[in-house]
């Protein structure tokens, strides 16, 4: 997909279609104005025949157009002014995207500036058209013997008022397309089957992402240096599988050599059967979800090197595979992690936090300036919040509110719950330093916890992103989430999203 930011005015665009948004009630935008004059009173006269009422999400294509560059033209109802938040601009963007795939339309042009949300700029605006045209256009097709019908848009040019937010607007295209690319990766990466993407597939992924990027260096950890390094929580998870295990980390060096990196580690259990705690059958196969941390750690690694902004990043992928066998971890079995405390595996399907565990504690080899873990950890967490918000934990609240607000500008929001210290106790054993679950209450929370007592040292946050990382049903399969809150986290901390503030 091409996309283009322009002064020209709309009616002066060559494209094969125009789009421009009609209000609530049949308010004209100042293009859609402009394009009405052009041919005569069209779009007047077909509002005041009750064939358009610009109520938000409606869309009317018209194939065949006088007087204007493009042969067609696309009505786009963007409803109440007040009303149109920043998911319903989403919203808005997936409908058109999807209404014109169902056309021959090529290209598309349409102004941004007749589409107010909020406070939000026309760079922000430019940002989420990219992203999401990209995940609306995302089909996975990978596994089936035919492949779908590629669509035929490939250009949207963007009507900008001057040659600044012009500017601005190109550079927030490009954001948008690659957040885009990269959510789609990680969906790629999650919708595949398990049987496919194994631990050692996805170590194949990361050495491909690096293969072309200077800025990029890669290391995988087989399961004997994981034994060496006393990664025996995390190799514990693995042991009831034939799918070796491996922890990969990918290193990107767009800063100085000694600039403190961030940490983003995902856990990335590629199929979660439960081990000997089994899952029910119904749904299981779902559990190839598991490793949508992972997916979206490698998709936000991937944004960075389309980018390549001023920030070093290390995007660590923790992957394994947990399954039932004779020699499988049992409820009941200790181990020591890498950090030398112990745990009282009482659930095997309480394997996330095991495999982290071990993780976090590797990843302190990086001195890093900040860490991000992400992961479907808990199904408490859907209880808690559903399936629109990312569970947000941190042992720093500076932290914490710099992803809250990355998440707000990405439209990827996050919500931060407690990690009190009264709910550490839940997790005591009498065996061990620790369990490996803390019971029904504040499951979340309690996994959290666990998750913290190997963070102790850098400053830390927890997503759970158990209720946002797939779709189930009709529309079953990977988000991409949340790539998008994480490339916002890290452009800026690398101090390049100044055109993008309210």
């Amino acid at each position: 997909m091409q996309f283009i930011a322009t002064v020209n005015a709309l009616t002066e665009v060559s494209a094969d279609c125009l789009v421009v948004s009609v209000a609530a009630e049949g308010e004209l935008s100042l293009q859609a104005q402009q394009v009405d004059q052009a041919t005569g009173g069209l779009i007047n006269q077909i509002i005041s025949q009750g064939d358009f009422s610009g109520k938000f999400g409606q869309s009317l294509l018209l194939p065949v157009v006088p007087s204007l560059q493009a042969p067609r033209l696309l009505l786009l109802g963007t409803g109440k002014a007040a009303e149109l938040t920043e998911g319903k601009f989403r919203t808005l963007v997936k409908g058109l995207i999807n209404e014109v795939k169902k056309t021959k339309v090529e290209s598309l042009a349409l102004s941004l500036d007749d589409i107010p949300v909020g406070k939000r700029g026309a760079a922000w605006k430019a940002r989420l058209l990219a992203e999401n045209t990209e995940t609306a256009s995302y089909v996975f097709d990978q596994m089936k013997s035919k492949a779908a019908e590629a669509t035929s848009l490939t250009k949207i040019s963007v009507v900008c008022t001057n040659d600044q937010a012009q500017s601005e607007a190109t550079q927030a295209l490009l954001v948008g397309q690659a957040t885009g690319q990269g959510a789609n990766f990680a969906r790629t990466l999650g919708n595949l089957p398990p049987n496919i993407c194994t631990p050692i597939y996805l170590a194949e992924q990361a050495e491909a992402l690096v293969t072309d990027c200077a800025e990029m260096s890669l290391t995988v950890l087989d399961e004997t240096e994981m034994a060496a390094l006393g990664m025996n929580s995390l190799l514990a998870v693995a042991k009831g599988s034939v799918q070796a295990p491996r922890l990969i980390a990918i290193q990107y060096q767009g800063a100085e050599a000694d600039a403190q990196p961030h940490v983003l580690v995902g856990k990335g259990v590629t199929f979660d059967s439960g081990g000997i705690s089994l899952k029910p059958g119904e749904g299981m196969d779902e559990m190839k979800f598991d490793m949508c941390g992972a997916a979206s750690v490698m998709g936000t690694m991937q944004m960075l090197k389309a980018l390549k902004p001023k920030i070093n990043v290390v995007g660590v992928v923790a992957a394994v595979e947990n399954m039932p066998a004779g020699n499988a971890t049992k409820p009941g079995d200790i181990v020591t992690t890498m950090s030398g405390k112990t745990v009282e595996i009482l659930n095997t399907d309480a394997e996330g936090r095991l495999v982290l565990c071990d993780a976090l504690t590797y990843i302190g080899r990086y001195n890093p300036a900040s860490v991000v873990d992400i992961a479907t950890l808990t199904g408490a967490c859907i209880i808690a919040l559903g399936h629109h918000t990312n569970a947000l934990l941190a042992n720093n609240d500076e932290l914490a509110q710099e992803l809250l607000a990355a998440g707000l500008y990405a439209d990827d929001r996050a919500w931060q719950m407690p990690l009190w210290q009264e709910y550490q106790q839940q997790l005591d054993s009498n065996f061990a330093d620790m369990g490996n679950i803390g019971g029904r209450p504040a499951g979340t929370i309690t996994a959290a916890c666990f998750l913290s007592r190997f963070t102790e040292d850098y400053r830390w946050a927890h997503l759970d992103i158990a209720g946002t990382a797939w779709h189930s049903g009709k529309e079953k399969g990977a988000t991409g989430r949340p790539v998008p809150l994480l490339t916002q986290y890290l452009l800026a901390k690398a101090g390049q999203d100044t055109s993008f503030q309210l």
